[in-house]
């Protein structure tokens, strides 16, 4: 009796996170290499090239080539291992310095911000630029992904020994589930952007010591997502 004929059989691969870091940052660093050596070869020409118009072209090359290898290290670091240096620091200083940043990361859009922190003289043992990294991230989240009409509210203040920060955002629609907010990186991907930066706000919060939830509140159609840190005094 012949064999029957091959079915078309679809394996699943399974690559495990750890691997897959290991390739982002081994491609994201080779093609940094080449990046490098074009933009050093662009100076050498235009070093060597007297023509104003021509220079100008090369300028630009060089800004291109620059602004990729940004994009290349911004992506390395985005699936590197977290390591903070962690200082004592007031939650009041960190609040005013992270309102600040995002005034200046979101001048247009800062307006449209509501801050109310109560943090009293808590104290906090993080790693300030490294948990600002988070935090930014979370704005430029809400700014980038199907907001609604209204303004952002952020919160922040003391519970015993916790400091609780809540970003609230209006959205009409929201479909996604939240279970797994920040715990499924490279699912959502669009140009320049790769589905880490949550996982990376994750990442941070728990090298601290802390948490990060969210949930979509239908009734007044506002994802809000909450992260927490250890805290002393307040």
């Amino acid at each position: 009796m012949p064999d029957a004929a091959p079915r078309d059989v679809k394996v699943s691969l399974s690559v495990p996170w750890s691997d897959t870091v290991r390739f982002i940052r081994q491609l994201s660093h080779d093609l940094r290499n080449h990046l490098n050596a074009i933009e050093l070869q662009s100076t050498y020409i235009s070093e060597l090239e007297s023509d104003g118009e021509l220079k100008d072209e090369i300028t630009r090359l060089r800004e291109m080539v620059s602004g990729q290898a940004s994009v290349l290290q911004r992506l390395s670091r985005a699936v590197g291992e977290v390591n903070p240096s962690l200082i004592s620091y007031p939650a009041s200083d960190f609040m005013e310095d992270l309102r600040g940043k995002i005034g200046h990361d979101f001048s247009q859009e800062n307006a449209e911000i509501t801050w109310d922190f109560q943090v009293g003289d808590a104290m906090l043992n993080i790693d300030p630029q490294l948990l600002q990294e988070a935090f930014t991230e979370l704005f430029a989240n809400a700014f980038r992904h199907d907001r609604g009409k209204g303004a952002l509210v952020a919160t922040a203040k003391i519970d015993k020994d916790r400091f609780l920060f809540a970003l609230c955002e209006p959205k009409a629609a929201f479909d996604l589930p939240t279970e797994n907010w920040g715990r499924e990186p490279l699912r959502k991907i669009s140009q320049n952007h790769y589905g880490l930066g949550l996982s990376r706000v994750r990442a941070i919060l728990e090298a601290h010591g802390g948490e990060m939830h969210a949930l979509y509140d239908s009734e007044h159609s506002t994802l809000i997502t909450r992260l927490t840190l250890p805290a002393s005094g307040g």
